[in-house]
């Protein structure tokens, strides 16, 4: 090899690790690498917040959405996205209020709104969702979850798409709202059905067991 060639060579490999040591430096690199601390932090944060403590709702916005009494960031209320179920919509743009869904409103209004309520997290998963709502359980003053109560009395779908702490229990409670024929289930159609749920087979409304 010619000198004239290894000296080429030699600068390459300087740029490179050059360019390296910049790159591991950079802003870009720096916020990259705390992302997974910033989840761990939030994640405690709701913990120590929220887990266990309790609140009073004071709206229901829809079956599986509502606010409490405590401020969340710049929010003057925290809201609040049920944990592993899924109720027709009655409130999301560009979206027609579906089937069922002011019903599942209603019956969410009658159990929960200006009731105190006590709020767990899920230790195994994440705290929020995609919008920034706050992912729980709700348990009523008698004790009974709300999450369970829409789904035992038809009002709402095991939201499959997510695994959660009660996964396959949700998915039974659902599996025995419809052969009850509580709710929604004796009339609703296929086409009236959320989206993501005329995707999944039938196998999957049936009851399962961990």
């Amino acid at each position: 090899m010619s000198r004239r060639r290894r000296s080429v060579i030699f600068i390459v490999c300087l740029l490179l690790l050059a360019l390296l040591i910049c790159l591991d430096h950079s802003p870009v690199r720096r916020r990259w690498r705390r992302q997974p601390k910033n989840g761990e932090k939030l994640k405690a944060c709701d913990f120590e917040k929220y887990h266990g403590k309790t609140f009073t709702i004071v709206k229901v916005v829809d079956g599986d959405t509502i606010d409490i009494d405590v401020p969340d960031g710049k929010y003057n209320h925290t809201r609040i996205r049920l944990w592993g179920i899924d109720t027709p919509e009655t409130k999301k743009p560009g979206t027609p209020v579906m089937y069922f869904g002011p019903e599942a409103t209603e019956f969410a209004k009658k159990l929960a709104l200006g009731e105190q309520v006590t709020v767990y997290l899920d230790e195994r998963n994440r705290t929020r969702d995609y919008y920034g709502r706050l992912l729980a359980y709700v348990q009523l003053p008698d004790k009974r979850f709300l999450n369970e109560a829409l789904l035992t009395e038809g009002f709402a779908y095991a939201d499959l798409r997510f695994r959660h702490s009660f996964y396959y229990k949700y998915q039974n409670l659902q599996a025995s709202a419809r052969r009850q024929k509580k709710g929604l289930w004796p009339d609703v159609k296929r086409e009236q059905l959320p989206e993501w749920l005329k995707r999944k087979k039938p196998k999957l409304l049936s009851v399962r067991t961990p």
